[in-house]
C-alpha cells in the first residue's frame, strides 16, 4: 500500500505544478482544473487507504476551504486559489495541508515584498497591510481599494506560492521521509 500512497503524493505534486503554471501564466485557476482535482484527490486517497483515506481527503478539503473562505469573502483571495487549496487538501489530508499552507503563506509574502519593491510601492503596500490588519481586528471589511477588484492593486498569484509549497512538501517526503 505505501507504493499506492506514493502515487497519491506524486499526483498531488503534478496537480500543484499544473495549477502553478496556469496561475503564473494566466492569473486564473479554472474550475475545470480545481474541481476535478478535488475529486481525484478524494478518489486517489480512497483507493490508497480505503475509508480512512477518503475521510482524510474530505477533512483536508474541508479544512482548506474553511480556513481560506474568510479571505475570499473579503476579496483578498481569488475563488480559484480557494478551490485549489481545497483540492490540495483532498490530496494531502489535513495535517500536511496545514504545513503546505504555512509555507505557501511565507512564499506568497516573499513574492509580495519582491513585487512591491520592484514596483517601487513598498511603503504603500505596508500602509495597506496596516489598514487590512486594522479592518480584520475591528471585524469590518477593508474597503474596495484593498480588494482584488482594485485594478491598481499589486496582485501575487497565490496559486504559484501554493504550488511551490506543495511540490516542496512532496519532494521533502520522498527525500527525507515523513515530514
Amino acid at each position: 500500500m505505501p507504493l499506492v500512497k506514493n502515487g497519491v503524493w506524486v499526483l498531488a505534486a503534478v496537480f500543484a505544478a499544473g495549477a502553478g503554471v496556469m496561475d503564473w501564466r494566466w492569473r486564473r485557476l479554472p474550475n475545470w482544473w480545481t474541481i476535478p482535482g478535488l475529486l481525484v484527490g478524494v478518489m486517489a486517497n480512497a483507493a490508497a487507504g480505503g475509508w480512512p483515506g477518503a475521510k482524510s481527503a474530505f477533512a483536508g478539503a474541508a479544512l482548506g476551504l474553511l480556513l481560506l473562505l474568510p479571505l475570499v469573502v473579503i476579496r483578498s483571495l481569488g475563488a480559484g486559489d480557494w478551490k485549489l487549496v481545497g483540492a490540495l487538501g483532498a490530496f494531502l489530508g489535513p495535517e500536511p495541508l496545514l504545513r503546505v499552507l504555512a509555507v505557501a503563506i511565507v512564499v506568497a509574502g516573499v513574492m509580495g515584498i519582491a513585487l512591491a519593491i520592484y514596483k517601487g510601492r513598498l511603503r504603500e503596500t505596508l500602509v495597506n497591510m496596516g489598514h487590512m490588519l486594522a479592518a480584520f481586528f475591528t471585524l469590518r471589511l477593508p474597503g474596495p481599494a484593498l480588494t482584488l477588484e482594485n485594478p491598481q492593486a499589486l496582485k501575487v498569484p497565490f496559486g504559484v506560492a501554493a504550488a511551490v509549497a506543495a511540490i516542496a512538501y512532496v519532494g521533502a517526503r520522498f527525500v527525507f521521509g515523513v515530514v
